[in-house]
């Protein structure tokens, strides 16, 4: 996890008094973030979770507290020169997951040159940062890549309701930053938008917070703004058969350098909370058809009994979402909450940012919201208004291996052959 020889956030502090105010007024975030119990284990913050893996970290990886996530838009048409900004980019990451500054002389260096790091971290834990990569379809147009656009790689139509911006749709490329601290996931996504100035620029972000849903469901359950709880027979990340057979690209699925990896779709929903928060307590669980206390199923008493998806009304969520009710599709979520201010009619602009991996889009999302467009009771207090989808790589293998080299070498078991790329 990174180069041991290189100081810490923390141990950076003592390296001059502007660092050591700023240390002093950003350590009662993190202690904040650690009292609000937003991870899942009791000392979060302090905890960096393993930028390397045959997998990339931020999918299967117990969900954390807080996201941004920003999709960019690819500027240079140098292939060699994109392929320099993943390598530097990955280097970035390495470090900042393991909880240090970005770059060697990141305060301490030329009074003259601005710093490798903009400093909002210092004094930080890691927090569990994972940043995880994806490259969407309009990417393979470039550097003439179009042949490794991977099939599984659907362009998603236009949905029953859709409501779509288009400056909170698409992107060539995505980076989502996942930590239990919000101001660990705002510097990393910054520093890797600095870093790419001129290669790339951010497209479209969004903020989230309060995880609505768990790769962990032995632990309590996340609620959405509408108050119910959400992912409650979601995937787990210990359930590797499961992982296996619907989230992770196998051999022989037809693009080999996504071998390891996933596919992301991204959906901004809005809710009508106002007219949510005027709507009955009866209407309200029809709607989802679970309880609002206990979140279990129509006619059982716990959230976690099995559903009797009959029991519930025709255009309830849970019956049309359940895998028995759509040949068995299964996807991992990993949405969170936001809140973007008013609408300017007095209205809060608020929902949920919907992230969502699976094995393959044209099997996975697609038919299940054809399905959740067409008929769900949801419909009438939701709106999707942005989405974009990624083709997400394997994980970096080792110290010498960085983001999206299996893409660009034509090879995934030789980094050595991608280095003239």
């Amino acid at each position: 996890m990174g180069d041991t020889t290189n100081p810490s956030r923390r141990a950076l502090i003592g390296w001059g008094g502007a660092g050591l105010a700023l240390g002093a007024a950003v350590a009662g975030g993190a202690v904040a973030a650690a009292e609000s119990g937003g991870g899942d284990s009791a000392d979060a913050t302090t905890t960096a979770v393993p930028f390397h893996g045959a997998h990339q970290a931020g999918i299967a990886t117990p969900v954390q507290d807080r996201l941004h996530f920003a999709a960019f838009d690819v500027k240079t048409d140098d292939r060699a020169e994109f392929v320099q900004l993943l390598k530097d980019w990955t280097a970035a990451a390495r470090r900042m997951t393991a909880g240090r500054a970005v770059g060697e002389g990141a305060y301490g260096g030329l009074a003259e040159a601005p710093p490798d790091d903009t400093g909002e971290a210092l004094g930080l834990q890691p927090s569990r940062l994972t940043l995880t990569i994806g490259f969407g379809p309009s990417f393979f147009e470039k550097f003439g890549l179009d042949r490794r656009r991977p099939a599984a790689l659907v362009d998603l139509p236009k949905f029953p309701g859709d409501n779509l911006d288009a400056s909170r749709t698409g992107g060539d490329l995505c980076i989502q930053a996942c930590a239990d601290d919000p101001q660990v996931a705002v510097h990393a996504i910054r520093n890797l938008a600095r870093i790419g100035f001129g290669k790339v620029a951010v497209r479209w972000s969004q903020l989230g917070f309060g995880k609505t849903s768990s790769t962990t469901p032995d632990a309590q359950t996340p609620r959405n703004l509408m108050g119910f709880k959400d992912g409650t027979r979601n995937i787990a990340g210990t359930e590797t058969d499961r992982l296996k057979k619907f989230v992770w690209v196998g051999e022989g699925d037809g693009t080999d350098w996504m071998t390891g990896g996933s596919y992301l779709v991204a959906r901004r929903i809005r809710m009508n909370i106002e007219t949510w928060d005027r709507t009955s307590l009866q209407e309200q669980e029809d709607v989802f058809g679970r309880d609002k206390g206990e979140g279990a199923p129509v006619g059982k008493a716990k959230e976690h009994d099995e559903p009797f998806l009959k029991a519930m009304k025709p255009d309830a969520h849970v019956r049309l979402a359940h895998p028995d009710s759509n040949g068995g599709i299964t996807i991992l979520r990993r949405g969170y909450s936001f809140t973007d201010g008013t609408d300017g009619l007095g209205r809060l602009d608020a929902g949920l940012f919907f992230l969502a991996y699976m094995r393959d889009v044209g099997k996975g999302f697609i038919p299940l919201q054809r399905k959740l467009s067409a008929s769900d009771a949801l419909n009438e207090y939701i709106q999707h208004v942005g989405s974009a989808v990624f083709a997400v790589p394997p994980g970096v293998r080792d110290k010498d291996d960085w983001w999206g080299r299996t893409l660009f070498s034509g090879s995934a078991d030789s980094a050595e052959s991608a280095e003239g790329a």
